[in-house]
């Protein structure tokens, strides 16, 4: 008998020694090539980057995965306690893996077949996501649990739990319970009510399955079994688990900044900030990046601060975007984008498909015609119905000629929706299948254009626009598009005018010009009017932008010097030393032709277009900040003149639109060859606004897309709004200015009456100085004449 318990014990040695050796050997094996763990403790998950106005309302933001840092502090208790509740009740009594729970889901797992439970801790997941491959085998499992075990040594219970609540993927790309929020709720996630903290704190377990926006029926079930988890727990009250219960659920995302309105301005910010932390020049700057260009922008988490102004931003949108929509009713109607034929119009019926919410916000879509009589026509929008009442297709009917037919069912055809009243627009939120949706027939504009609105004190970019629908098009008209700037360029041609002989009421030859070019051409310019008026005063001529006075001055002073002043002003092309360059023939961008007219608003000094002023990181630490860049490029005097000059154009000349808004305002329109680029630059004291139209093809526009007729009112119509945010105050008198009266035909001093005119001081009509400059190009402009006649 003790022979055979000493057999026994030695058996049972053996047995449990080659047990030992062989966990030994596993661990061994398991742990031969785990990763470290350790850098989980320097958690840099790939954060959001977020843009912000000037007044601190959100842009938009761009990341590669949607998510914002927060820690638990931040959070409503109930949170975490949810997620705890639906993944890890023992979370702070185990050491990183749970046995016990572990031997549950092999039990249910073996019940059910099925590999659905799998007892993972928190720190389990936290180590799988971060560290491992999401492979369900064995092996994996192993690691995991090793890891898991040594990670709740090295960080507390709260940092794991802060790590796994930022890190993990929550549905419609919402990374961390802050974007949940955002996204489902539209609510930042220490708003969250219990009700809503179970709604999120159920999807890590399937989050498309379970996504309230795809399967509502499916996210409220698992929204239920969070909160019973939570009562039983004991962490909520029953009072607080019936009201959650009874909490209707409102899904809705958070808005992504300004959307349409700002595209085009975030757009540029994001090329900026591309540029800024591209490793060369951000190494240069003394940053020390752990990502650089691109991947900085959309992992790092960055506040960046911005010039824009929102009121500003959207009046620019819609002043742009309304008329070019105007522009191009007045073309007419181009008929309706497809015919369908009838034998395939119930089967394209029935595959539409349309969400009201595509109308919001005055979007177009495309819209089937199902209906047309007298009254007006029934559109179909997948399973709702519009009606374009016929006031609203008058517009478009003027222009169908002969024995065309107008609308006929089968056309596809562009709409918008209406709201009740023209103050208050379209909600998508009221409409029904049941219930008409009130349309009104579009045509979307071909022509494009932009608006880039400057302060001139400081360089800020408050508005851009820079064309139709950023959507189908993102090339940025005002950063990217070079266009003959017509007789806006006449500014600069004036503005060096005013130092090198000539003075506000310097008598200008308005009569042909006829040039022999080196090739055997004829270059014979002409008016835009084709019409002749004899001497002008160069304060006239300007006001009424006359081109063949323009094209004198240049041949009088030479276009070298008109080159060096348009180089003083910044505008970037080169310039041919041809006269044609006096008429805006050299193609310059929007952004910077308004940039070069700073200079005139700004005493002399041209303000570099400053979109971003600052830079913090995710923890609100300043990691770039700009300052105002301010150049001299012309004096203070020749700045006045100028502003001088061209709030003439505003009152007596090709600008008598702007009077309407009734406070100080210069400004020079512009319009190139054959009627193919509109231009308006205007400005006050505070802000400079330049304004393009024309196709990105070029081609006519018509004698209605001139610079006055098109660019202009759109200009007014920005500014109506834009210019509240300012006094309205007229432009400082320097030094060295003196003000003269002058015959308004001869330019001679009047005792009386006649034109109040600035002058620098010496060359006001009756000075030496003067006498000697009008002599000289009055001398000059009659040789001319004789020459030609």
């Amino acid at each position: 008998m003790k022979r055979a318990f000493t057999i026994l014990g030695i058996t049972i040695g053996v047995l449990t020694a080659l047990g030992v050796a062989a966990v030994a050997g596993l661990y061994f094996w398991a742990v031969r090539d785990l990763p470290g763990f350790t850098r989980i403790a320097d958690y840099r998950p790939a954060l959001t980057t977020t843009v912000l106005a000037r007044d601190g309302s959100v842009i938009g933001y761009f990341y590669r995965e949607n998510r914002f840092l927060i820690s638990l502090d931040e959070m409503p208790k109930t949170l975490p306690q949810a997620f705890l509740a639906a993944e890890d009740a023992e979370f702070y009594e185990h050491e990183g893996v749970n046995p016990v729970a572990i031997f549950r889901a092999f039990l249910i797992n073996l019940r059910s077949g099925t590999h659905r439970q799998g007892g993972s801790t928190i720190t389990q997941q936290v180590i799988k996501r971060l560290l491992l491959t999401p492979e369900r085998t064995y092996e994996r499992k192993i690691k995991e649990a090793i890891l898991a075990y040594r990670l709740e040594r090295y960080l507390s219970k709260d940092e794991i739990l802060t790590i796994y609540l930022n890190q993990t993927f929550l549905g419609s790309n919402a990374y961390g319970v802050e974007a949940a929020a955002r996204t489902y709720f539209g609510k930042r996630a220490k708003d969250l009510t219990v009700a809503e903290c179970a709604v999120i704190a159920g999807l890590p377990k399937a989050p498309s399955q379970d996504n309230p926006y795809h399967n509502p029926e499916a996210a409220i079930t698992r929204q239920h079994y969070v909160l019973r988890r939570l009562r039983e727990l004991n962490w909520i009250t029953e009072a607080q688990y019936d009201e959650a219960m009874r909490q209707p659920l409102v899904f809705k995302s958070m808005s992504d900044g300004m959307g349409r309105q700002g595209a085009w301005y975030l757009e540029e910010v994001r090329r900026q900030l591309i540029d800024l932390f591209s490793e060369e020049n951000a190494k240069q700057l003394g940053m020390d990046l752990p990502v650089y260009g691109e991947e900085a922008v959309y992992q790092m988490g960055f506040t960046v601060q911005t010039a824009m102004e929102p009121s500003a931003q959207r009046a620019a949108d819609a002043a742009l975007r309304e008329g070019l929509e105007a522009f191009t009713r007045r073309q007419g109607w181009p008929g309706p984008v497809e015919k369908i034929p009838a034998a395939k119009l119930k089967e394209r019926l029935e595959k539409s498909s349309f969400a009201p919410a595509m109308l919001a916000n005055g979007e177009r879509i495309r819209g089937i015609v199902t209906l047309y009589e007298d009254k007006g026509a029934t559109v179909s929008l997948g399973k709702y119905t519009g009606f374009i009442d016929k006031a609203h297709l008058a517009w478009a009917r003027k222009s169908i000629r002969g024995k065309q037919k107008f609308l006929e069912p089968g056309d596809v055809v562009w709409v918008s929706a209406l709201g009740p009243d023209p103050k208050t627009p379209f909600k998508p939120e009221e409409a029904a299948p049941d219930k008409l949706i009130p349309l009104t027939l579009e045509s979307v504009p071909e022509v494009q254009g932009a608006l880039v609105s400057i302060e001139p004190e400081n360089g800020d970019v408050v508005a851009m626009v820079g064309g139709y629908n950023f959507r189908e098009s993102q090339f940025n008209r005002a950063t990217q598009a070079h266009r003959q700037p017509g007789s806006s360029f006449k500014s600069i041609v004036y503005s060096a005018a005013l130092d090198n002989g000539f003075t506000p009421a310097s008598v200008l030859l308005d009569a042909p010009v006829v040039q022999f070019l080196e090739s055997g051409d004829v270059w014979r310019p002409n008016n835009y009017e084709k019409n002749f008026k004899g001497p002008l005063l160069l304060r006239t001529a300007l006001a009424l932008s006359r081109n063949l006075c323009t094209i004198r001055v240049v041949q009088q002073m030479g276009v070298q010097k008109v080159i060096e002043r348009a180089k003083d002003l910044e505008l970037e092309p080169h310039f041919p030393e041809v006269l044609s360059v006096s008429l805006g023939a050299v193609a310059v961008t929007p952004l910077n032709m308004t940039q070069a007219y700073t200079a005139f608003a700004n005493g002399g000094m041209v303000s570099k277009a400053r979109f971003i002023l600052s830079v913090k990181n995710f923890w609100g630490e300043p990691v770039y900040e700009t300052q105002p860049d301010l150049r001299d490029a012309i004096t203070p005097q020749n700045a006045y003149l100028m502003s001088y000059l061209l709030k003439e154009a505003v009152n007596a000349g090709t600008a008598t639109k702007a009077k309407v808004l009734g406070r100080p305002v210069a400004g020079k329109t512009g319009t190139s060859n054959d009627w193919k680029d509109a231009w308006f630059i205007g400005f006050t004291p505070h802000l400079v606004t330049g304004l393009y139209v024309g196709y990105d093809q070029p081609r006519t526009m018509g004698r209605s897309g001139s610079g006055s007729s098109l660019a202009l009112p759109i200009f007014v119509e920005y500014a109506k709004t834009a210019l509240n945010a300012y006094p309205p105050d007229d432009f400082d008198v320097p030094d060295g200015i003196t003000f003269a009266n002058v015959d308004p035909s001869s330019g001679h001093l009047v005792s009386g009456g006649g034109l109040r005119l600035p002058f620098y001081t010496g060359t006001e009509p009756g000075s030496s100085t003067s006498e000697e400059a009008i002599s000289g190009v009055n001398t000059r402009g009659e040789d001319l004449l004789k020459q030609m006649f």
